[in-house]
């Protein structure tokens, strides 16, 4: 299937591993002309040699919110005009119960899973409504849905980024401009592997047996940017391989 995508101009969060690498690549193979950001010089090198197709790789934290403007406008410089999609990503804030962890995490993760997800569309949506098309994806987790009680901090920033989304995709949906969640459980990741150690089956506890690959979940991405996505803004799309118990 052709998305429609030849063409666009893409910024993709935290796209130097992981879930947003995954989200890169397959932006990429569909036509799409991609930066990433990420904070590690080395790490981006190495993601945009994976993404090939002349991808740009720019250092920059989100967690400080000037640092997500400079993002877009660099891109938007190196990419050769306007982005047309936005992919809000960032890596999780350590584990904690509710009542072992500090102020200081929650602020912390708030930057660095709430507001680095505000800041990211307030720098790039505007041109999306100018322009008259945008697709703006929110990488947030399950445990925005379903706490994870051992993930408090992560839960509570990605609920809120959720709820965000939900409102922005009300604003902007009149200018052609869609906003969604995905809400991923466990993936084959850095994160995932090192938060389950030397598990000899990570995926023990996931219906469907095994987790969930980067690669996969980039192409569900890729799809809710597509020309055939336009008609689903303000969803919220688990992808955790049945492991959320609720009905919502």
């Amino acid at each position: 299937m052709d998305l429609g995508l030849t063409g666009r101009r893409a910024v993709v969060a935290a796209g130097s591993a992981g879930l947003g690498l995954g989200a890169a690549r397959a932006l990429a193979a569909e036509g799409v002309l991609v930066a990433i950001c990420g904070r590690d010089r080395t790490r981006l090198a190495a993601a945009v040699e994976q993404i090939g197709h002349d991808a740009v790789g720019l250092v920059a934290d989100l967690s400080h919110p000037e640092e997500a403007t400079r993002f877009v406008t660099e891109a938007g410089e190196q990419l050769g005009g306007s982005i047309d999609i936005a992919v809000a990503n960032a890596g999780g804030p350590p584990p904690g119960a509710p009542l072992e962890t500090n102020l200081d995490d929650y602020r912390q993760a708030m930057d660095l899973n709430f507001l680095s997800t505000v800041a990211l569309c307030n720098a790039a949506a505007p041109a999306m409504q100018q322009t008259g098309w945008g697709r703006i994806v929110a990488i947030t987790s399950f445990g925005a849905r379903e706490p994870i009680i051992t993930l408090a901090a992560s839960s509570a920033a990605r609920a809120a980024a959720t709820s965000y989304i939900k409102n922005l995709s009300r604003q902007v949906a009149p200018d052609g401009v869609t906003a969604n969640t995905i809400q991923p459980g466990s993936h084959d990741t850095e994160r995932i592997r090192s938060m389950y150690g030397g598990s000899s089956n990570p995926g023990a506890g996931i219906p469907v047996g095994h987790l969930g690959s980067p690669s996969d979940f980039g192409a569900i991405i890729a799809f809710l940017c597509s020309q055939q996505a336009g008609f689903i803004t303000g969803a919220s799309l688990v992808v955790d391989g049945g492991a959320t118990r609720g009905l919502q």
